[in-house]
């Protein structure tokens, strides 16, 4: 999964360089995806609309013209993602996820040390920014800033799934990460996406740390091996609840 981050205070130009980036990968044939941080409650709070708010965690509204999923419960990004069947993801906001690259928007120079978190692709901006370090500043508007940044995006976007399981022999996802960025590492060095092993709840994608997948594996293979016609292969198990 290709996913970039965008990041920067208010009035910095993080949602125009999104939705120029998505226009960008369009134009190129490719279907981007956005998610987006808001401090704010969203507004679905005419007629019965909001009241379904009100009384039901999740629900959604659908129009001839639009779909509206609303999940009230408090969701990890990892969930949100399984909902997206795009070539790209670009995230908006979210400034404390550590498991993917981000692109930086700045109004001044002194907020690189604010806003640098190891994770950091590239700087943009809507005006040029004296830059000393190995970081290039993109211009957010500009039509071949906007190419060369998309060319960077797809080349070196990922999304390590935060499971902090310690295989990689990192302390957590954050630290592989930040080895992706610098060049240091790649994501084969992530054992969790190498795995073989998958595992859908309602339709959604879970992660499996190695610990996890070779305990299910054990016992899954244990069970079956005492079946009549068993042979070593590939296994595939669909549940349906029942209520």
């Amino acid at each position: 999964m290709k996913v970039i981050g965008i990041n920067g205070y208010k009035k910095s130009g993080k949602t125009t360089l999104l939705l120029n980036l998505v226009q960008e990968f369009k134009r190129r044939g490719y279907k981007a995806a956005a998610i987006k941080h808001l401090s704010e409650d969203i507004g679905l709070d005419k007629g019965d609309t909001g009241k379904y708010k009100i009384h039901i965690p999740e629900f959604a509204a659908l129009t001839e013209q639009e779909l509206i999923i609303h999940l009230k419960n408090n969701q990890k990004l990892e969930e949100v993602l399984n909902f997206f069947k795009a070539d790209i993801i670009l995230i908006e906001g979210f400034k404390q996820e550590k498991t993917f690259p981000k692109i930086i928007c700045l109004r001044k120079e002194e907020e690189r040390e604010e806003l640098f978190d190891g994770l950091q692709l590239c700087t943009a901006s809507f005006s040029p920014l004296d830059t000393e370090d190995r970081l290039t500043n993109f211009n957010i508007i500009n039509k071949k800033d906007l190419e060369k940044m998309a060319d960077l995006i797809w080349q070196r976007a990922f999304k390590l799934p935060n499971l902090n399981c310690g295989a990689c022999g990192f302390p957590n996802c954050y630290e592989l990460a930040k080895e992706i960025v610098q060049g240091r590492k790649n994501l084969k060095d992530c054992v969790t996406l190498k795995s073989k092993t998958v595992l859908k709840l309602n339709g959604r994608v879970i992660s499996l740390n190695p610990f996890v997948e070779k305990l299910m594996i054990n016992t899954i293979r244990g069970f079956l091996s005492s079946l009549k016609g068993y042979n070593d292969g590939s296994i595939e198990i669909k549940i349906e609840q029942k209520k």
